[in-house]
């Protein structure tokens, strides 16, 4: 499959980043509604299976690229990246009540980026080794600092160090997730790498989730009767493909910058969209242009890493 230009891999990205505000807005949503956050989770994995499987029926190049995986010879944790996705869900269920979002975001952002520069730094991902560059340090340091202006004012909880390095991990884990599952997705086809990152988070999630404690209390709920707090899973795959793609063409660091940047205008769309939201701040439109201009300063001289050193 042919790598998009640049830009185009950034404004796809972009665009994922709105998909996935929604798609954390219905699935916290819908958490909430059942009486354990973890329970989104858990349908936005399902519906997402459910998916994949209707694509294995349905896509050539799906049951292609999974019997090409077979004559891949790629190690055996290449097709680990779902478990950081998996990773990430856990940790944001059990930190974000006690951190609050606002914390929990730039803790998890910080870890993204750190661990994108790290990931592109060692070749993990199928764009290849990537030069830790000054502009790609200061675009991550930039990315960091705007969206921790865009939670200005937005309530603080407990700041106990092992929960912010908990949350930090989770961003790590996303980088390395996307990293490793374009591997795989390069070795195949995209719609591949995409039912191996289902398989693989999905029993992970469902273990995370028994072990919450989630099965118990949703028994118990009421189910919400809105279609839209289901469509978690078809967001989820939405946004793993596009992540596989971006990755391809412009490594994690810069892709995980555009994902975040496309959050932070999907948070303000559901601001104006959502009824008694309080609308858009300041502090919100500042960090998404931040964003923007750390993932242009990010991409400056970009220069792959000669084989061998």
């Amino acid at each position: 499959m042919k790598t998009l230009p640049p830009w185009a891999a950034l404004c796809l990205a972009g665009a994922g980043g709105v998909t996935s505000a929604a798609q954390s807005a219905i699935n916290a949503e819908l958490g909430a509604r059942v009486g354990n956050a973890a329970m989104g989770a858990v349908v936005n994995n399902l519906g997402g299976s459910l998916l994949v499987l209707v694509g294995l029926f349905a896509m050539p190049s799906m049951r292609g690229g999974l019997r090409t995986l077979r004559h891949a010879h790629l190690p055996w944790w290449a097709y680990l990246g779902g478990a950081g996705g998996a990773f990430f869900v856990t940790a944001a269920t059990y930190t974000v009540p006690v951190l609050g979002v606002a914390v929990f975001t730039i803790a998890q952002v910080a870890g993204n980026s750190m661990g994108g520069l790290a990931v592109d730094r060692t070749g993990l991902a199928p764009a290849g080794r990537l030069a830790l560059t000054g502009p790609r340090v200061a675009g991550a340091l930039l990315g960091i600092a705007a969206v921790g202006l865009s939670q200005l004012g937005r309530p603080i909880g407990d700041l106990a160090v092992g929960v912010v390095l908990l949350a930090m991990a989770g961003g790590l884990a996303v980088a390395l997730q996307s990293a490793l599952n374009g591997r795989v997705s390069a070795a195949s086809s995209t719609a591949a790498g995409t039912a191996v990152n289902f398989a693989v988070s999905t029993p992970l999630v469902l273990v995370a989730a028994a072990a919450l404690g989630a099965f118990g209390a949703a028994a118990s709920a009421p189910w919400p009767s809105e279609w839209y707090l289901y469509l978690g899973g078809l967001f989820g795959v939405c946004i793993v493909v596009i992540l596989l793609v971006s990755v391809r063409s412009v490594g994690v660091l810069r892709t995980g910058l555009s994902v975040v940047g496309g959050q932070l205008a999907g948070a303000m769309l559901l601001d104006l969209l959502i009824p008694g939201k309080p609308g858009i701040s300041g502090a919100l439109l500042i960090g998404a242009v931040l964003t923007l201009a750390a993932v242009v300063v990010s991409g400056r001289a970009v220069r792959p890493v000669p084989t061998g050193t």
